[in-house]
């Protein structure tokens, strides 16, 4: 009996020591996290129907969805039920450096996972694939890169889309002048008003801002595809601790099959706030990346042509 009471009182000792050595465990964006109450996750908000503000200024999307999956894990693991979600903006220019200086834990968007950005930041799974190409307008008579020599092209700055008609333009000669802008909303406005004939971006980006103009009828897509671009959710380097909960959150969700059902919700249904449709099948490349989420798949520059 005696000896049954020491077991008892090791047991019970080693579990009040142990319990504040756990919780001291912690490292990184989890320690952050629970010693501050707060997950701050990086959204944009032009770009549909990833990461943008519906008409009540609210962050939603394809991605903000995933990544709500991801605060849902974070609150499992830290044993946070309550924890507390800020959103906080972010641009292509500074969504990086916001990332990095920990002001975000999380950059939920349209970002491309790239080896020069893998020298800053860490990804999570691949999301999503797509490519640049360039949308115009249909009485322009641009049915391809080639038409745009000595035109005028705007770009937002910061994007792999800048990068990959840059190196295009430099290996054509085709003499572009490029116009920088800061998002993607005030790169399509560009070519509406003509100060600009074409803007290079992610295929599906152009598709959701011709969707949800005016006039969508006025615009086309075209052109090859200049690169070959996996989205995935943006998190800081060298913080494992982290990348274990982010990608165990992200891969349950391809396991369970609730990819489909937030895939369709957003590519495949009416989204607000005006309702339309994309109506974009998912490609193959996505089918590939959510059967093997531990394949990026990335090259030199996504895997872009450059």
């Amino acid at each position: 009996m005696f000896r049954m009471h020491k077991l008892i009182t090791a047991v019970i000792a080693a579990s009040l020591f142990t319990a504040p050595v756990m919780a001291a465990e912690l490292t990184g964006t989890l320690k952050k996290i629970k010693d501050t109450g707060v997950m701050k996750v990086g959204h944009r908000d032009a770009s549909v129907p990833f990461s943008y503000l519906d008409d009540q200024q609210k962050a939603i999307g394809y991605s903000v969805d995933i990544c709500m999956k991801i605060v849902d894990r974070v609150k499992a693991e830290l044993k946070m039920p309550k924890l507390k979600v800020e959103f906080v903006p972010v641009t292509s220019q500074t969504r990086i450096p916001i990332l990095m200086g920990g002001n975000i834990d999380v950059e939920c968007g349209s970002t491309t996972n790239s080896v020069e950005r893998q020298k800053q930041v860490d990804f999570a799974p691949t999301y999503f694939v797509t490519g640049t190409k360039i949308i115009v307008k249909k009485s322009s008579g641009i049915k391809g890169y080639d038409d745009l020599k000595g035109k005028t092209v705007v770009f937002t700055q910061g994007t792999t889309n800048e990068r990959a008609m840059k190196a295009y333009n430099d290996e054509k000669k085709l003499g572009i002048n490029f116009l920088p802008s800061k998002d993607h909303a005030e790169s399509f406005l560009a070519v509406q008003t003509d100060r600009a004939v074409a803007f290079p971006m992610d295929d599906i980006l152009l598709y959701g801002l011709k969707a949800g103009a005016k006039n969508p009828d006025d615009f086309v897509v075209v052109g090859e595809f200049l690169s070959d671009d996996p989205y995935a959710i943006m998190l800081r380097r060298d913080d494992p601790q982290f990348k274990k909960v982010v990608d165990d959150a992200v891969k349950a969700v391809y396991k369970s099959g609730e990819i489909n059902k937030i895939y369709t919700k957003w590519f495949q249904s009416k989204i607000p706030p005006k309702g339309i449709n994309l109506n974009f099948p998912m490609s193959d490349g996505l089918k590939e990346a959510i059967k093997n989420p531990n394949n990026t798949g990335v090259g030199p520059c996504g895997k872009m042509k450059c």
